[in-house]
């Protein structure tokens, strides 16, 4: 069975398959901000999206963070350390993209179980 939550004009915001859940790209609110308060507000958005489907950041299993700078990733590497537990850091890639959108430095998208 599939269960899509939180519909927008282009996609879900999670689609859900046998208690997985696929959650899709996740960026900050306030695009004005460095790499450091986009990361924070982007793991924030995502502790929401989870919740509202019945999970927590510790279940993600995998995340793909997409950065438009890769000379900041040790900047966003310090608030995602702070913001995950050792013992459960999810399996993670970073890639780097040319163009995320105006002022957009990050987008996150996970994969988490409930």
């Amino acid at each position: 069975m599939i269960e899509r939550h939180g519909p927008g004009a282009y996609f879900h915001q999670v689609v859900e398959s046998n208690g997985t859940l696929y959650l899709s790209g996740v960026v900050a609110g306030d695009l004005s901000a460095g790499m450091n308060g986009q990361t924070e507000q982007t793991l924030q958005r995502i502790d929401k999206v989870l919740a509202s489907v019945g999970s927590d950041q510790s279940k993600i299993v995998s995340a793909t963070i997409y950065i438009t700078d890769m000379a900041l990733k040790d900047e966003m590497n310090t608030v995602w350390a702070k913001w995950t537990s050792p013992d459960q850091r999810p399996a993670r890639a970073t890639v780097a993209v040319a163009d995320l959108g105006k002022d957009v430095l990050i987008e996150i998208s996970c994969v988490a179980v409930r």
